[in-house]
């Protein structure tokens, strides 16, 4: 019984920790650095779904991202609408996209499908600078906050945390069950997935449209968290590290690309001085995984669980019945 509490104990010891960690750090910077974790991981939870689940290789996320991001600064900054209400408006803005992109896209093979989302990555950047009448261009804007109790640097935080704990909630969720093993059999064969009737196109277009709308709430909340947005903030490059925190963590795990979202966020304040190099951490950390963990550290956790978990089998001494033997093997007259 002990042995399959295992992963719901580890679930809630870091639960708790997240939730206290304003009391546990009184560093507003490394609370910061916490939230911008949370906002990366309600993108990066939803897209490993589309990605680890469903096999699409989608690098463009961080175009509905911007495009969440200026939808809620337009609202509640430019028209004066309630913060939550403009957070939601902007997840459904970037749900339409979402469907209006991936009603073609994903009729395309795999790597056709990865160009045509990068191509809209590039294409939302540049319109961002270009498009000054609605964006300021570079000059950028500034992003409203959320009222009271959120308007503060801890409420902020929890305002994240209990964002993203609803967000790896549902997916935890869709990923357990019917929708799950659609998934997981539509990515290792859609021959397979096909003849068992799982609808494969609109099982893709329904999790791309759900990751669009959970990477517009991520946008409105990445803008409220660096106060200040401008189109340099939405550069393709963020787009391909999601990707890569989700093949860190572990393609297919739900809780394993959260490290890869840490990953992401902490380089560049760890390495410091060295932050030109962002990028080639980032490579060489992707390099060191895919040799020596192909299956990411979520697989690695999993290993390590199930060990947990496994109740260790007790050797059973068995006595022949010598008498009985003998009574059977004895020749009968």
């Amino acid at each position: 019984m002990k042995h399959s509490l295992v992963r719901p104990g580890i679930v809630a010891v870091f639960t708790v920790f997240a939730a206290l960690l304003p009391y546990i750090t009184g560093n507003l910077y490394y609370l910061h650095v916490a939230t911008v974790i949370g906002v990366y991981w309600v993108l990066i939870a939803t897209l490993n779904l589309l990605v680890g689940f469903t096999g699409q290789l989608s690098v463009g996320h961080v175009g509905l991202l911007a495009i969440g991001a200026y939808a809620f600064c337009l609202l509640a900054g430019g028209q004066g609408w309630n913060p939550f209400i403009a957070l939601l408006a902007g997840g459904g803005v970037c749900a339409v996209i979402g469907l209006l992109l991936g009603l073609p896209s994903l009729r395309l093979p795999g790597f056709y499908f990865a160009m045509a989302t990068l191509a809209f990555g590039l294409i939302v950047s540049e319109l961002a600078q270009a498009e000054q009448w609605l964006t300021n261009g570079s000059v950028g804007m500034p992003a409203p906050s959320f009222p009271a109790p959120f308007d503060t640097p801890w409420g902020f935080y929890w305002l994240v945390f209990g964002i993203a704990a609803f967000i790896t909630w549902m997916t935890a969720n869709l990923a357990r069950f019917m929708w799950g093993r659609a998934m997981v059999a539509l990515r290792d064969s859609t021959v397979a997935a096909s003849s068992v009737a799982i609808p494969i196109y609109w099982t893709k277009l329904i999790v791309f449209v759900f990751s669009g709308f959970t990477a517009g709430v991520a946008g409105g909340l990445y803008a409220t968290s660096q106060s200040y947005i401008t189109p340099d903030a939405f550069i393709v490059n963020l787009g391909i590290y999601f990707f890569v925190a989700i093949v860190i963590g572990g393609r297919g795990v739900i809780i394993g690309p959260f490290i890869g979202a840490a990953v992401l966020a902490a380089i560049p304040e760890l390495v410091g001085p060295l932050a030109k190099y962002g990028t080639f951490f980032y490579g060489f950390i992707l390099l060191v995984v895919v040799l020596v963990l192909p299956g990411g550290f979520g697989e690695l956790i999993n290993t390590l669980v199930e060990k947990l978990r496994r109740t260790p089998q007790s050797s059973t001494h068995i006595e022949p019945d010598l008498e009985q033997l003998r009574t059977a093997i004895r020749p009968r007259a």
